[in-house]
């Protein structure tokens, strides 16, 4: 308690980075005022069938990404995850289209316009999914809460606030990371989530206190369960900093290695939480083609991929993210690069020659360590369903692993390594006593 006190004047001390964390906190509680604002022309007291839509469900992991601004019909109702859809695109088209990857290659400018065609994609894409979401309140809300009937007027302004809604919470997410601590987008989905986490931590706590609630060791028995999970989660996000040429020689099945130990800066997890948020985006399209339709109309192919503790749901959900890991790291690690820097700078890998062969070889050990790292980010992601099946509550199972505890973990730990890093520049000590505060590599840390 000391020392988490010293820390805190620590931070107070240095006025930039007290700056930052003020104008942060300050951004984030803008957003979640905003999330409360009901549309104009919708009475706020008639939401209880959104609210129910939204509880579980894939329609309720959309609502906890939102902070809960999907079910309260907000002006902030479809949330961040257009934009990240958008920046989700250009990644692929930057891959297979040589203009985006000439782009890539212009180093600021062409940051700048990928930027603005993120924006116009993401616009296109809101103007696409605003009329779903004002459709689907049409089919669950009584005619007696549009207040200003659901005419055209209705309709067009209500595209226009919710389109906006997305741009000015994409805004401030920039603003965020201009100006405050910590990448913003990461930060916005961040606060949404913890917003949601009292609420379902309560509700299962009253759940398991009632008759066939199981009392008050099953829910102890749950939050070690979590405990675990989410220390399983640090370790997944955190990943292998160094692989010793000795072990990578292993499981390529050479035996004939040297005895001086050397290290290959590759993890086992190299692609980050990216691979969980490419999967969920594209297990989100089932429901847009069914057009967020009665729940009766959801048969065949979109009710078993709406179905989250289903089994085809969460099968393909687990294999996506294997490939999705797997294409991910490919995109990122770069073997020919490696073996050049290494050949550069005088370094070689002991029994491997110079060149082609080091790139084969890291290319292979690359391959095989990033199995069992993809296998196991499968398992956190669909750790949810198996929670929900053992009983617990459907809110307060999505924190038993899937894309809002990576999220979550990933995110803090981003945001507490760049606060130890203002510290550390300051000649402070850092937030541990022992070594650092590991956040996430690459492209991972922006989701």
């Amino acid at each position: 308690m000391r020392a988490l006190i010293q820390t805190i004047r620590n931070i107070a001390k240095i006025e930039d980075l007290r700056n930052r964390i003020v104008y942060t906190l300050f951004i984030l509680l803008i957003y979640r005022l905003g999330s409360f604002i009901v549309l104009p022309g919708i009475d706020p007291s008639q939401l209880a069938a959104l609210k129910t839509q939204t509880a579980d469900g894939v329609l309720g992991l959309l609502n906890m990404f939102s902070g809960g601004a999907f079910a309260n019909a907000s002006i902030f109702a479809l949330g961040i995850m257009p934009y990240i859809s958008a920046s989700i695109v250009i990644q692929l088209l930057g891959i297979a289209i040589p203009y985006f990857q000439r782009l890539q290659r212009e180093g600021e400018s062409g940051r700048r316009k990928i930027n603005q065609l993120t924006r116009y994609l993401t616009v296109a894409i809101l103007v696409m999914q605003a009329p779903a979401y004002l459709k689907n309140l049409q089919v669950q809300l009584p005619d007696s809460a549009f207040v200003l009937g659901g005419g055209t007027f209705f309709w067009f302004s209500s595209v226009v606030i919710l389109t906006s809604g997305t741009m000015f919470i994409m805004w401030l997410g920039e603003k965020i990371t201009e100006k405050g601590i910590g990448n913003g987008i990461s930060l916005i989905i961040m606060i949404g989530i913890i917003a949601r986490l009292p609420q379902s931590l309560l509700f299962e706590f009253v759940s398991r206190l009632e008759d066939q609630g199981g009392g008050l060791v099953v829910f102890l028995l749950e939050m070690v369960i979590l405990f675990f999970v989410f220390i399983a989660t640090i370790l997944l996000v955190q990943g292998t900093r160094k692989i010793p040429v000795q072990y990578a020689k292993r499981i390529v099945g050479n035996k004939q290695y040297g005895g001086v130990r050397q290290y290959i800066p590759l993890k086992v997890n190299s692609a980050g939480v990216m691979p969980i948020i490419f999967a969920q985006a594209l297990m989100f399209i089932p429901l847009t083609v069914a057009g967020f339709a009665d729940s009766d109309m959801l048969t065949g192919f979109a009710a078993a991929f709406s179905n989250m503790i289903g089994f085809w749901y969460n099968f393909t959900f687990a294999i996506m993210i294997i490939l999705f890991t797997y294409f991910y790291t490919a995109i990122t690690i770069n073997p020919s690069q490696m073996a050049e820097d290494m050949k550069k700078n005088g370094g070689f890998i002991p029994g491997v020659k110079p060149g082609r062969k080091t790139v084969e070889f890291l290319d292979t050990i690359m391959s095989r360590i990033t199995l069992p790292g993809s296998i196991f980010l499968a398992i956190i992601a669909i750790l949810p369903a198996f929670a929900q099946i053992g009983g617990v509550d459907s809110q307060f199972a999505q924190f038993y692993g899937g894309t809002s505890l990576l999220i979550l973990v990933g995110v803090v730990l981003d945001t507490l390594q760049q606060i130890e890093s203002h510290l550390l520049m300051r000649h402070y000590d850092g937030l541990m006593k022992s070594g650092r505060i590991k956040g996430r590599a690459g492209g991972a840390s922006a989701i």
